[in-house]
Order: structure tokens, then sequence, then C-alpha cells
């Protein structure tokens, strides 16, 4: 990380203020119509979640400026023609200068990992909420709208399942209880300052750029990993415990809705499938996916596991307009040939890097 900004960057965080003009574009703002062409600030865009929602939004003649760290994402991921800032969201000052000319902004960077949280719980404190509170500032500034992503963490173990967007919020870990302060924060931006939010509480993403390699990879990438390679895989306890995976595209189509979604009454909405799956059928799955036959070793259950999650799609399909998510087998199809092909990114050759924060 350098620890010196370019010049121009030092005059992009001065001029950080409100500005007088109201939202831009109304209602035709982010319409995705290539003759009104906006320009997005993506934060954590060089990651899993963030490469996916810049190419779509590169893809349909949008304009994306992407803000960082590059702790856990690559720079191999950024889509061609995007702008990089390398820099940290928990710099309030990084932030407000890459929010500077942007139209929206999708908030997507954090330090997911439950572990990481027990270890470094202030930093990841830091992070994950100081940093949003730094993204809500800066587009309260710059009269921006923001989409951020919160999480099915903050729901803790439910004892009613499917989870609702309504149910009582009991987060076990750091990660889940600052993505829940996230949320509140959102409210206070719309209620205090008339900044539009949209939060999407993410269940278990899962796609192509989900490095089974990172400490923070989810299971199915792991699992693809080991039986691509002719390996075995390990499952704590009997298996037949419960997630809702959801296909990062289907992840993508809700964040580019949720852009034209955001309000001051600062909404949130399950990002989910509504469908069960056992960590036992879903490593039986991915071995057929990859014609093998499973070989699975079990292993005493994690304490503190969450038993089942399973989220309640209705109400984000009824207000985003979302269609039917991918299946389970189509998508581990396209993660498996992802791996297959030596793990590619988006080798953007195009984009443009600038170095900023300490």
């Amino acid at each position: 990380m350098l620890s010196r900004w370019p010049d121009s960057w030092h005059r992009r965080a001065h001029a950080c203020r409100r500005l007088p003009t109201p939202y831009a574009r109304g209602k035709d703002l982010f319409s995705g119509n290539p003759k009104l062409m906006s320009l997005f600030l993506i934060t954590g865009g060089c990651g899993f979640i963030g490469s996916h929602l810049c190419a779509a939004l590169v893809g349909r003649g949008d304009k994306v400026r992407v803000l960082d760290d590059l702790s856990t994402g690559s720079e191999a991921n950024l889509v061609p023609g995007a702008e990089l800032i390398v820099g940290d969201v928990g710099n309030p000052a990084t932030v407000c200068a890459a929010m500077e000319g942007v139209d929206g902004c999708v908030h997507l960077a954090a330090i997911a990992s439950v572990e990481r949280g027990v270890r470094d719980w202030l930093g990841t404190h830091r992070v994950n909420l100081s940093g949003s509170i730094a993204v809500l500032d800066a587009a309260r500034l710059r009269r921006v709208p923001v989409v951020y992503a919160s999480s099915a963490a903050i729901y803790g173990d439910q004892v009613n399942l499917p989870i609702a967007e309504s149910a009582p919020k009991r987060p076990l870990s750091a990660y889940g209880a600052d993505k829940l302060g996230c949320e509140q924060h959102a409210l206070v931006a719309g209620v205090v300052h008339g900044t539009p939010t949209l939060g999407l509480r993410f269940f278990n993403v899962f796609g192509p750029r989900q490095d089974p390699r990172s400490p923070y990879s989810g299971v199915i990438s792991i699992f693809c990993d080991r039986f691509s390679q002719g390996g075995d895989v390990d499952i704590f306890g009997d298996g037949e415990q419960t997630r809702d995976f959801v296909f990062v595209s289907d992840v993508v189509a809700a964040l580019l809705a949720g852009l034209k979604a955001a309000s001051t009454e600062a909404p949130v909405l399950n990002v989910c499938t509504g469908r069960p799956i056992s960590v036992r059928h879903l490593a039986e799955t991915v071995a057929a996916v990859c014609g093998r036959s499973a070989t699975i070793q079990y292993g005493s259950p994690r304490a503190g596991e969450i038993r089942h999650s399973l989220g309640d799609p209705h109400r984000s399909r009824a207000v985003l307009g979302l269609g039917e998510p991918r299946g389970l087998r189509e998508g581990l199809e396209e993660v498996v040939a992802w791996l297959r092909a030596g793990r590619p990114g988006l080798r953007a050759t195009g984009g443009s890097a600038q170095p900023i924060g300490a």
C-alpha cells in the first residue's frame, strides 16, 4: 500500500463536501440505457462478487471505478476499461475522493472471515462497519445513492424457516454484528441525511472466481477444487446441515435491480433461493459434476455451527423483479469449468490503476 497520494487525489479529497445539486438524472438513473451511461463506484470490485458486478455494468455500457485494497481481491479480476484505485475503505478521505463524480455506489468491500473476526475483532470492525460508515458519509456529501452488501449472518441461529426479512436479528459473530450495524447506519443515512440506500442480505454465494485457496473461501469452491483434482472432502458432523446456496449471477441481478430500488427508507432484502441443500448432497453433486464418486471423511461437528440456514426469497423477488434462481448443478458446472480452465481472472489490461491511501 502506498503511503502517499498523487496530487490529483489530494485535490479530490479536499473538495469532498456536500454538493448543492439534487441527485443526478432522477428516475432515469441506473436504467442501463447506453445513451444514459452512468459511472459507478464499486468497493471490493476486484473480489469474487465485485468482479462479476463490474463486468455486468461495463457490459451494459456503464463506466466503473473500483476501490479495492487487493488484500483478498486480485487485479487480474479487474474488468477491462475500469479505473482501479488501490486504497482502504476504512480511510474516509480515500473513500470520499473515490466517490467524486459517480452516479451511484455499490459497497461490497468487507472482511467476511468469522475466524479473523475472532482474532482481530477491532481490525475487522474498522473495515466492516467503520468502512461502511465512511462510504455512507461520502455518499451523503456527494449526494450519491448506495447499495450495500449485508449478510444472512445477522440472523444467527433461527428456529423458524425459511427466514424472512422480519425475523429476529441474533448475530453470533463480529461479522454479523457489523453487518447489522451497517443496516442501522443506512437507516440513519436515509432519515437524517436523505441518502437513498438498499441493503442486500446475501446467503451462501458461490460461483467462478471464488478462490478455493483463500482462507475465506466457501465450501463449494473447496469441494469443487478437491474433487476436480481427484481428492476427498472432509465434512464436519453428519453432513445433514443445510444451507441456501445462491449463484453469483443471481446476486449480480439483485445488485443491478437494487440500483433502481434504493430509497431513504433504507429497505433491506434477502438474496437467496429458498432451496435447502444439505452439505452431504452438495458433496455428492459436486462429485457427480466432476465425474467421480464421492469419497467423504466425516469429522466431529464444529462448536457453535448453525444447523440450518434457509432464506425466504419472496419479498426480494417481488420488489426487485427477480426471476427463478440458477439451479445448483448448473452453477456447479460453471465453477468446475472455471477451475479446469486454470482459474482465469478477467485479465484487465485496459484498466487504469491509481494507488492511493495510507
